[in-house]
């Protein structure tokens, strides 16, 4: 089941776009063009709504529902035929698009709310997909990796641990993981400092290595930014607390609007954690102006240190706005929106 948070500003961005005058209605009604959204899952919402604990996320799904169904990229002001919520359904597949919503059979809608991650992989997806790696931290930092288990291991009183980080199996995943202490030592927190840039480095060199013609990185800011062959909706909030309300473009609409011109990546350093920055450089093909889109990619246990394997998030750090695949909705329609009283 979603978690109460998920419910919230999925279904009532859905419901927003219904055309009711206003919340309490829209929740009350409970519309049966809403498909997939059962009695239960109303019941929930409806005690949320009436305790005042989530009234921000409220009031943001609710306005980014109403702004899409005005808005003429959106509905253009007209009743939806059917929402359909995605909900705890799970895709037979690798799905491109990250809908949560499809209105009238039609319009893909992605719900992000407190949040400015792009995507979630793992980092041999990400930076060498031809020569997939179990262990992707001693691929590419294999020194200090050990030298960063070795100081960690002096930190668990348990002999069972290996000698050698490449020898850890499940359970000594998880007992490193319950095991060590919040605050290491001051030699383990050196030695994942040296490590932290080096698998950084280490990543952004075998990301070089695949990117290595100008067609693979232009593809490259295609798969970060999700552009896709069809274009979707993205409705929700950024981390930051700014409204987000845009339609992604497909690549050939970037392609016919704005010139690749260069991409470039590197290893930050003295970030805490392995931080692989990049932007890439676009020229507007009207005006000529010059735009970069920027972001960085954290490589990093998501659970603890050494206790499943590393993932590779990526953020946007540039506005969204200021994404040129990116298209906000900012299009209104004349006249009164609440179809329903």
């Amino acid at each position: 089941m979603p978690a109460l948070r998920t419910e919230i500003t999925e279904i009532v961005t859905g419901l927003g776009m219904f055309g009711y005058s206003n919340l309490h209605h829209a929740i009350g009604m409970r519309p049966p063009g809403f498909e997939n959204v059962d009695d239960l899952v109303y019941d929930r919402l409806s005690v949320a709504y009436r305790s005042g604990n989530h009234s921000r996320a409220f009031a943001t799904a609710w306005s980014n529902g109403v702004r899409f169904a005005r808005s003429a990229e959106g509905l253009r002001g007209r009743p939806p035929w059917i929402v359909e919520w995605k909900g705890a359904h799970r895709p037979p597949g690798y799905e491109q698009i990250p809908a949560d919503l499809r209105v009238d059979h039609v319009y893909l809608v992605s719900c992000k709310y407190g949040s400015n991650i792009l995507t979630n992989s793992s980092p041999a997806n990400l930076f060498d997909p031809h020569r997939e790696t179990e262990d992707w931290f001693n691929a590419v930092a294999p020194e200090s990796y050990q030298e960063l288990y070795e100081e960690c291991r002096r930190l668990v009183p348990d002999e069972s641990l290996p000698e050698r980080a490449t020898d850890l199996t499940k359970d000594h995943r998880r007992l490193l993981k319950m095991s060590l202490p919040r605050n290491l030592t001051d030699n383990a927190r050196g030695a994942y400092r040296q490590f932290a840039f080096d698998a950084a480095e280490g990543s952004s060199r075998r990301w070089g290595s695949s990117l290595n013609t100008r067609r693979s990185q232009e593809e490259m800011m295609w798969r970060l930014l999700r552009l896709q062959s069809a274009p979707y909706f993205v409705l929700g909030e950024s981390a930051e607390g700014h409204p987000l309300a845009y339609r992604v473009q497909t690549p050939w609409d970037l392609r016919a609007s704005h010139r690749f011109v260069s991409f470039r990546h590197w290893a930050e350093q003295d970030r805490g954690q392995p931080i692989v920055g990049w932007e890439a450089t676009y020229a507007d093909h009207r005006s000529g102006a010059i735009g970069i889109v920027a972001g960085h990619i954290e490589v990093r246990w998501s659970h603890g240190k050494f206790a499943q394997a590393p993932e590779a998030k990526v953020y946007l750090d540039t506005p969204h706005h200021a994404v040129p695949a990116y298209v906000p909705l900012e299009g209104r329609t004349e006249g009164e929106f609440a179809l329903f009283d």
